[in-house]
């Protein structure tokens, strides 16, 4: 059995990171169960953040100690969901980070994993711990923190909470509320937030047009390789798919079946069983996205359509599984990480595409998109081109407000300024004339 630390770290190193590893994730099956509906959903968007950090490597430690404790003290002091955390809940955590328990606290820097030499896995390393004490001439001194350290603290979780709004789990950050007022206020330019400093979320209509003809064009020169990441870029933009609702992780393997049919009305849906906060949701299909899903099925050897609780994986591995939980799996489904490339491939290929069209600022933007930029663009489109209804687009984007739909509403500065450029200042000044 392993001698595990009192806190659980959660993240290795960065070489190490997206191997995954067996008992951080049955760490997290069990606090998923039986605490924090959605840990391993949160531990999955803070590993995708750490990842994008990864090209510095004193960021990347101190950003992966700083959620590893913040988590801890979420999931395991608190047990409430990230989500549900405001600005007065968040300054529990930094009088807990003033006053460790003892128990947390080590006097000396050890790697959070290391290499268990009888199996050939890294585990946790028992000696490590979320704070570090000092010694003077050989005496450990009590435990202290300054200001400046707790808002070093303040702006990594800023930092990530910003990425969590981004990829819609939450749509407040308590840690930049407490940056902007009180003992923790900053003069930073950072974290002034304008209105007007819009990111590019979406692709256009044009580069979403390239990002399709790629994805068939792959799919038509190597079909055994790229009929399913057609399959993927369609799921993805239909049902405005996060990532980790399309990936396999413990305790969920994406299946054919979830694909229903209605018995009474014979509308299609795709239902996605445990999502952000733990929900579910069922996302209306599209005629174009059944099309998709019967070419695909076609090239499995499939049926054209999937019989109610059917368990085909929903993609299906090319080759065996090396290591983890499905090794030596073939039939087996992939993980975010698998899933990230096939589609940073297909963006990669439209923007080189675009560019061979002279379209070069759009190949710029474009290669600057995410996986999770095809939601959002399935969204913007939705409503701004197919003109759907915010309420039906809020259910299936799982939206917890129609605010947050509202938002996809002609989001570029582009629309705003075509659509202002016409307004005249009377409207009845022609009657006059």
């Amino acid at each position: 059995m392993l001698d595990l630390p009192p806190a659980m770290p959660l993240f290795d190193a960065a070489a190490h990171l997206e191997d995954g590893n067996p008992t951080v994730n049955q760490h997290l099956a069990t606090l998923t169960l039986r605490q924090v509906p959605d840990a391993t959903l949160v531990y999955e968007l803070a590993t995708d953040w750490l990842l994008e950090q990864r090209t510095n490597e004193n960021n990347y430690k101190t950003y992966r100690s700083e959620l590893t404790t913040f988590l801890y003290w979420a999931f395991e002091v608190e047990q409430i969901s990230v989500a549900d955390i405001t600005r007065r809940i968040l300054t529990r955590y930094i009088d807990y980070c003033g006053a460790p328990p003892k128990e947390l606290i080590a006097y000396r820097n050890v790697a959070q994993f290391m290499l268990n030499k009888d199996t050939d896995e890294r585990v946790p390393n028992p000696l490590w711990r979320p704070f570090l004490g000092k010694k003077l001439d050989g005496v450990e001194q009590p435990y202290r923190i300054t200001d400046k350290a707790l808002k070093t603290k303040l702006a990594i979780l800023s930092a990530f909470f910003n990425y969590l709004i981004y990829e819609e789990y939450t749509e407040r950050n308590p840690a930049m509320m407490l940056m902007k007022n009180g003992r923790f206020k900053t003069s930073s330019q950072n974290l002034v937030m304008h209105e007007d400093d819009e990111e590019v979320r979406a692709f256009t209509e044009l580069q979403w047009s390239y990002v399709i003809a790629s994805a068939e064009k792959l799919a038509r020169n190597d079909p055994e390789q790229h009929e399913r990441t057609l399959f993927l870029i369609s799921l993805m933009y239909g049902c405005y798919l996060r990532i980790s609702e399309a990936a396999a992780k413990p305790g969920f393997s994406p299946v054919m079946g979830q694909f229903r049919r209605d018995s009474k009305t014979g509308v299609w849906g795709f239902h996605i069983p445990r999502s952000k906060g733990g929900k579910k949701r069922t996302v209306a299909v599209s005629n174009a996205l059944i099309k998709a899903l019967k070419r695909y099925r076609s090239h499995l050897g499939l049926n054209p359509l999937p019989t109610p609780n059917e368990s085909t994986p929903l993609f299906v591995r090319h080759r065996a599984a090396g290591r983890g939980r499905d090794a030596g799996l073939l039939n087996a489904n992939l993980g975010i990480r698998q899933l990230r490339e096939e589609i940073d491939q297909v963006i990669e290929s439209a923007a080189q595409l675009a560019a061979k069209d002279g379209f070069d600022q759009d190949a710029r933007e474009m290669r600057q998109m995410t996986p999770h930029s095809i939601r959002h663009t399935g969204i913007s489109h939705d409503i701004n081109l197919n003109k759907r209804p915010l309420s039906h687009v809020q259910a299936d984007a799982g939206h917890d407000s129609i605010d947050t739909t509202s938002q996809y509403l002609h989001t570029s500065r582009v629309e705003r300024h075509e659509s202002a450029a016409g307004k005249p200042m009377d409207h009845l000044a022609d009657s006059y004339d």
